[in-house]
């Protein structure tokens, strides 16, 4: 159990805690760093130099869902992050990256429901 919550499952970035790199509501996961500034760059290309790209674990990913938040992950950081998400018990569902592509979307978005 304590290898799944430190399974790194992908990258973030940030200028402040309170200013996450995100699309729409929610975080971006991104697979690899150089994925992570890759979205830097389309997100906000002034502020490309203002980031802190940090890896990001299943643990802190699944704290900051439980909390309200909300995840954008690509196709690589959701692959890592699924199977540990099934295993926890979250209501997660398998992606179709082609079609969220096909649609133009590039994330799949992910947050807890409160019941």
């Amino acid at each position: 159990m304590a290898g799944r919550r430190s399974k790194v499952i992908g990258y973030f970035a940030f200028a402040s805690p309170n200013a996450v790199v995100c699309t729409g509501t929610a975080c971006v996961i991104a697979g690899s760093r150089r994925a992570m500034q890759q979205y830097n760059l389309e997100i906000d290309p002034d502020q490309q130099e203002n980031r802190t790209i940090k890896k990001t674990t299943f643990d802190e990913i699944k704290r900051g869902l439980q909390l309200g938040g909300a995840y954008a992950f690509d196709k690589a950081s959701y692959k890592r992050f699924y199977p540990l998400a099934k295993q926890a018990g979250l209501g997660v569902m398998e992606a179709d990256f082609e079609k969220h592509k096909a649609a133009g979307e590039r994330f799949l978005i992910i947050e807890l429901k409160s019941v």
